[in-house]
């Protein structure tokens, strides 16, 4: 008897309000007028002003572009001495888009320069009686986005099939660089993805957030990955599994990210034609990739070497700590120098053929305790996991990213599916 009267209180409360929104409705018989906001742009709201829009090009200057358009000179000099901080003019790039807005009377003078540093941020220097530079950014408009799908040919297709950003694809294979190797993925692994994209006006696109939470099934094997802060003074922030165990290894598979296959593998009786098939013991691995693609290092450390030497050609050698060393030979270039502090994926030279090399390649040869070993057997150190003291808080925080990412669907495109039935046959 209660459940019936407390339902019929429900529904005459109900009609109570829509009759009451019916009256208010009759009542009103004049709208109040709502006035638009005036749309800005870059803060500034353009109709107000002559506009003129271009990009950088080659042989273009500041101070060249500004006496173009009849701006003092000493106004230009003050630019350029006193808010290099803001606005270096030294460093406009060709192709960077830029707007000058004049006065829209018959003396057209040049009040604002607007330079786009990328597409989110902007410098503006107000050229008016009082010279000043200020930096800002544009209004973005944050999207959550959810993807998933299964694998038939590759993660680059399958993600570009459903209309993922490439570099999306990159953030999520560095995230899964120490658990998983891209390149002996299997038909039928399956891939979540939780991330933000920018939208600049609602509708241009400009780039994502970080990753803040994955799934990749590899051979039948989950593995999750949240992305964590663990230290908010350093601001340092790690992807972590749902036992709160660290993704990140010590050590990166490889001394290069994409473009690359295993010409040679690290081998103590290896016999060469060249040399008569005498047994030359070959103490590195070798990654073929073409002149010019960037190495980088594989673990946190300072530069012991940076040289050229013999067969070994351009090199870099790396000391992480009182246990490993690393060493990258046969570069074009490189980029670091002997004492410089390193972090793990940092790029420290770019692939070439000096020294004894047949073919473009870096050797990437492993230290542990002095003596060279093959990296690909080690079972190398993982980094540190969550620690006690803020495990509970972690498991709390992922609890509601992991069901959202178990709800997700799959996207399976028609085209994948017919691999994907002949998989399962």
């Amino acid at each position: 008897m209660q459940k019936y009267w407390g339902a019929l209180l429900a529904l005459a409360v109900l009609f109570s309000c829509k009759t009451e929104q019916k009256k208010d409705t009759e009542e009103s018989t004049q709208l109040p007028v709502i006035e638009k906001p005036v749309p800005k742009s870059y803060g500034f709201n353009l109709k107000e002003f002559s506009v003129i829009r271009d990009t950088i090009k080659r042989g273009d200057s500041f101070g060249e572009l500004m006496i173009e358009h009849e701006v003092d000179y000493p106004k230009i000099v003050k630019v350029a001495e006193e808010f290099k901080d803001t606005f270096d003019v030294k460093r406009i790039k060709i192709g960077k888009p830029y707007v000058i807005l004049k006065s829209k009377d018959t003396t057209q003078i040049t009040q604002f320069f607007i330079y786009e540093n990328d597409r989110i941020n902007y410098t503006v220097v107000d050229l008016r009686d009082t010279v000043q530079a200020y930096t800002s950014r544009k209004k973005i408009k944050y999207v959550q986005r959810e993807v998933a799908g299964i694998i038939a040919n590759n993660l680059s297709e399958s993600l570009d099939a459903i209309g993922v950003d490439y570099a999306v694809t990159i953030a999520l294979s560095e995230i899964y660089a120490w658990t998983i190797d891209f390149f002996k993925l299997e038909k039928g692994d399956k891939f979540k993805i939780l991330y933000k994209e920018r939208y600049i006006s609602d509708s241009i696109y400009a780039g994502f957030e970080p990753i803040e939470a994955a799934y990749f099934e590899h051979k039948g094997k989950p593995i999750y990955a949240f992305a964590y802060e663990t230290d908010s003074l350093k601001q340092i922030t790690d992807y972590f599994d749902q036992e709160a165990n660290n993704l990140r290894s010590t050590f990166l598979i490889a001394p290069i990210k994409f473009g690359y296959r295993v010409s040679s593998r690290y081998n103590l009786k290896r016999r060469i034609a060249y040399y008569g098939y005498k047994i030359r013991p070959h103490k590195g691995t070798d990654y073929a990739a073409a002149i010019g693609t960037p190495i980088v290092t594989t673990a946190d450390g300072t530069v012991s070497e940076s040289t050229r030497r013999g067969g070994n050609g351009r090199y870099v050698k790396i000391k992480h700590n009182g246990t490993y060393s690393t060493q990258y030979l046969h570069m074009k270039k490189q980029k670091v120098k002997k004492g410089e502090y390193v972090r793990q994926g940092d790029v420290i030279g770019w692939v070439g053929m000096t020294g004894n090399t047949g073919g473009p390649h870096v050797c990437y040869r492993f230290w542990k305790n002095g003596a060279q070993v093959d990296p690909l057997r080690e079972k190398l150190p993982a980094a540190e996991p969550i620690s006690d003291s803020i495990r509970g808080t972690y498991m709390a925080y992922i609890d509601p990213l992991k069901t959202h990412l178990d709800c997700i669907e799959y996207t399976v495109l028609e085209n994948e599916e017919e691999n994907l039935l002949t998989l399962n046959e």
